[in-house]
């Protein structure tokens, strides 16, 4: 079996999107599964839109999804020497030609077309043919190069997503390859790259199918191999629309700027268009094991999420302790942390992330632990009522000299309220006011535990002085 070669080939006219990064993610998947080679290409021709930012912008959200390259990035702005030495052999060949029609007649070219209800296209002035005598080259003109396209025939590829795709080539005119200025255009430039990086699968957006069959032709007139084809359905939003911002975040980096992991982005991006059984949650280890195109659905995915929210939450709770304390430190250090005499960080990302879907509610969470309480005063004086002081004071006494442990912590509260005949809100609301200034926290006792026996005794006498 030939070596498996995929691509990822972004232009670099703006972040990179979700779908972009799914397709990341099978052409690398679909490398690693066969132990083969994965080429990040950065396709660059487009110089109106093309910008360094976004490169950067691109480069950075492969790094932070861990789809790491083996080869690349190769940029087609530095391989303008070996095109024209393509398009030079191909215009000596003669499946390439120069063509002096200047855009303006192209345009009537076009509109004769349309109102003779044909489809609009270049009528093939300049192709050179047996017995076909050509115009004076105009002096004033420079030419663009045209691919001398197959007039008769189709094209027909097996699309490992979609199935058998058949294009006449009377569908298909004589497309532009260079333009005046000599710089090489995006099938042309595509096609080259393909051959030299001897790519076996091009896995891509289903919007690059009108692309396929001029590639293949390209292709075939460069008496190169054919890679295999497989176009993937668009991400539509939940409301079944092209996925865009008003569905929210659609820039992979939007995602760790909001509190989420790499590997629920992973894992979520991998079950859009892909399907192992039921399986929902898996590694990457499994999913490169797993990963291969007779699975890809023919039907458009739908982003939800709430589904990545879910899986966001499932593999922060699968994150060591002390690790989403170093990740939340920035963000905690920013809302006034004050981390001097308090709990130890780690263990309230234990105590805190069951109840949390993304890093950011993590360490917003987090904060009760890591400021002054100022609970509101109307909610206070409706909590701390005089009939529970007596069993406060109580409780505070036995804190003195308590074992100093959840479970321990949990039994003397189970006391308190016995010897003071109240029920366990009338004795925690008014504590998590007193400690945290929130009346949602967790279990109390857990919340008292990791404050410390000092600092738990002074808050709550602070209010009951």
């Amino acid at each position: 079996m030939t070596a498996v070669r995929t691509r990822f080939a972004p232009s670099p006219t703006g972040y990179l999107h979700l779908g972009g990064a799914r397709t990341a993610l099978f052409a690398w998947a679909y490398a690693r599964h066969f132990g083969g080679t994965f080429v990040l290409r950065i396709e660059d021709t487009d110089l109106e839109r093309s910008t360094p930012e976004a490169v950067q912008a691109i480069i950075e959200g492969m790094q932070w999804l861990g789809l790491h390259h083996d080869e690349g990035p190769f940029y087609q702005m530095r391989r303008m020497d070996r095109y024209r030495e393509v398009l030079a052999g191909m215009l000596e060949e003669g499946t390439a030609y120069y063509c002096y029609s200047t855009p303006a007649e192209v345009e009537a070219m076009r509109e004769r077309m349309r109102a003779a209800g044909d489809k609009p296209r270049y009528d093939g002035t300049w192709r050179p043919e047996p017995g076909k005598t050509l115009q004076p080259v105009p002096e004033a003109i420079k030419p663009v190069v045209r691919f001398r396209n197959p007039l008769d025939g189709d094209v027909t590829w097996h699309d490992v997503v979609k199935g058998t795709i058949t294009i006449s080539n009377r569908e298909l005119d004589d497309l532009v390859i260079a333009r005046p200025d000599g710089t090489p255009t995006y099938n042309f430039c595509v096609s080259v790259d393909d051959w030299d990086m001897r790519i076996t699968h091009v896995i891509r957006g289903d919007d690059h199918v009108n692309n396929t069959p001029r590639q293949i032709n390209i292709l075939n007139a460069l008496k190169a191999p054919l890679p295999l084809y497989g176009h993937l359905p668009m991400i539509l939003g939940a409301d079944g629309e092209k996925l865009s911002k008003r569905h929210g975040a659609v820039s992979v980096m939007d995602y760790p700027a909001q509190g989420f992991l790499p590997e629920a982005m992973l894992n979520y991006l991998a079950r859009l268009g892909w399907s192992h059984g039921d399986d929902e949650i898996f590694s990457m280890e499994q999913f490169c094991a797993w990963f291969d195109l007779d699975h890809l659905s023919k039907s458009a995915a739908q982003f939800n999420p709430e589904k990545l929210a879910w899986l966001n939450n499932h593999y922060i709770k699968l994150t060591d302790n002390a690790k989403l304390a170093e990740m939340t430190h920035a963000l905690m250090m920013a809302d006034g942390a004050q981390f001097a005499a308090a709990p130890d960080p780690a263990a309230v990302m234990g105590l805190m992330k069951e109840r949390v879907n993304t890093l950011n509610e993590l360490a917003d969470a987090a904060m009760l632990f890591y400021r002054q309480p100022a609970p509101d005063a109307a909610l206070l004086a409706q909590h701390l009522t005089e009939a529970v002081k007596p069993a406060l004071r109580d409780y505070l006494q036995r804190c003195a000299t308590i074992e100093w442990s959840k479970a321990a912590l949990a039994a003397m509260l189970k006391e308190v309220l016995a010897a003071h005949s109240l029920k366990m809100p009338q004795l925690a609301m008014p504590m998590r006011l007193m400690l945290t200034g929130q009346l949602q926290t967790p279990s109390i006792d857990a919340v008292v535990e990791l404050f410390g026996r000092e600092v738990a005794i002074a808050r709550i006498e602070k209010f009951l002085a």
